[in-house]
């Protein structure tokens, strides 16, 4: 019995010191050296001090500001321990009613946007944390960015196309806005 505890406690000692604590030890290491930004949470910083992360979309409710793709965490949205997505299928009632309430939401905002409203600000995406928005998202909301915030609308379209962000090597992806950056870029206006 001797024979075989003895080599067993031994490797079980060994492995969690390998797997437990020098493997994550050099992965932390190498991502703190080599990818610093994405290591740390990729925070979004303002006058130095934290706003958010370029990762986890936030609640913007205000008409003078972007709005970003909804949440479908709860209890508050984009709340980052409850990362999921609604798993509503495009027949279920539910969805349909809280598309058309979040439709109503926009026409509301803005009375006299006849435009078709962009797909990404009616539903979730699939882990309910989005930071981004597509580009026709954010030019469906300029106008009433800018009329709230008595801005030029060309000031406003200006400041999306230089916050937007292209494919990656220019195909993979589509273009897209981090929203809480875009936000930020709109308060530095003032």
């Amino acid at each position: 019995m001797k024979n075989i505890l003895r080599p067993a406690l031994v490797l079980f000692f060994i492995l969690t010191l390998l797997t437990g604590v020098a493997y994550p030890l050099a992965v932390t290491g190498a991502a703190q050296l080599l990818f610093p930004d994405q290591a740390a949470g990729s925070l979004v910083l303002r006058d130095g001090k934290p706003v958010g992360s370029s990762l986890i979309g936030q609640n913007f409710a205000d008409p003078g500001h972007f709005w970003g793709r909804p949440s479908a965490t709860g209890p508050m949205p984009y709340n980052a321990s409850a990362s999921s997505g609604s798993n509503q299928g495009p027949l279920n009632p539910a969805l349909v009613d809280a598309v058309k309430g979040r439709i109503d939401a926009l026409r509301a905002a803005d009375p006299g946007n006849a435009a078709a409203v962009p797909v990404d600000l009616v539903t979730a995406s699939a882990s309910g944390l989005d930071p981004h928005i597509s580009p026709a998202a954010a030019r469906y909301q300029a106008a009433r960015v800018a009329r709230v915030r008595g801005l030029a609308p060309e000031k406003v379209q200006g400041l999306i196309e230089q916050q937007t962000e292209q494919p990656l090597m220019g195909f993979l992806g589509e273009s897209q806005i981090n929203v809480l950056r875009l936000n930020l870029a709109l308060e530095a206006l003032r």
